[in-house]
């Protein structure tokens, strides 16, 4: 089981975009995510009137790596690590490691 999954609020803690906040869209590799409005860089793109897509400069978000992610707690307003805890009934949910909730699986 990952600790940070689509659809979770996370927290920039290392990088250029330190301290901002977005929603991971999708998983880019095993251990690098994208994240939505976050490592936003510039990108010269050609035109192609075959796909109806037109030239110049575009904004495009680039991977960053879960390591330089944590996610967001809104009990505390802060970012919070991850824990993953078997429930009695065996089935594995991930904690917030500073209060022990439960977090909502946005699924």
């Amino acid at each position: 089981m990952k600790k940070l999954i689509k659809g979770d609020e996370v927290i920039v803690i290392a990088g250029k975009d330190k301290g901002k906040k977005g929603v991971i869209t999708e998983r880019f590799s095993n251990d690098r995510l994208i994240v939505e409005g976050i490592n936003q860089v510039k990108k010269h793109q050609k035109p192609n009137p075959n796909n109806n897509e037109t030239g110049g400069i575009v904004s495009k978000s680039m991977p960053i790596h879960q390591s330089n992610l944590a996610i967001y707690n809104p009990e505390t307003q802060k970012a919070d690590k991850v824990s993953i805890k078997e429930l009695d009934t065996g089935e594995k949910v991930r904690v917030f490691s500073s209060s022990g909730s439960q977090l909502q699986t946005s699924k």
